[in-house]
């Protein structure tokens, strides 16, 4: 894809990089259609050699398709500890209780319901090796 870069898009692009690099960094990128938030988005993932997930979202996608999906996000990047962008657009939004996944997302990384209760203890068992060592509880969260 040819870009077109600009000072103020370079500026961006470094804050984006800058949030990823954070533990847990996320962000959520404002502005009128067609602006390049998305291209923006994906040339900081490839700079910070991030691998860039997105919903396809159908007209029977569900609010299963999108624990689905978002099962398979937190497993690249939990379990597999593959650096991941899961990046999301306004009209991927089709059904308001998507909201409620992407708050939990943001705000404190859990979704109560995402993992049936006998998956959580594998994966805990799964990242429990590299997790002890620097002092992180491996105890399941239950609520």
């Amino acid at each position: 894809m040819d870009l077109v870069l600009f000072e103020q898009a370079i500026l961006h692009i470094t804050r984006i990089n800058r949030i990823l690099q954070n533990p847990g960094g996320n962000a959520m990128l404002i502005g009128v259609g067609g602006s390049g938030k998305q291209s923006l988005c994906r040339l900081a993932a490839f700079i910070s050699d991030f691998e860039v997930t997105q919903i396809a979202v159908t007209s029977s996608y569900s609010v299963e398709d999108l624990k689905e999906e978002l099962r398979a996000v937190y497993m690249a990047a939990g379990v597999r500890n593959k650096p991941t962008v899961f990046l999301m657009t306004d009209s991927q939004i089709v059904n308001e209780q998507f909201l409620v996944y992407i708050n939990g997302i943001i705000t404190s990384g859990w979704i109560p319901d995402l993992f049936p209760k006998e998956d959580i203890d594998t994966i805990i068992g799964a990242i429990a090796n590299e997790a002890n060592p620097t002092g992180y509880q491996t105890t399941p969260k239950r609520e």
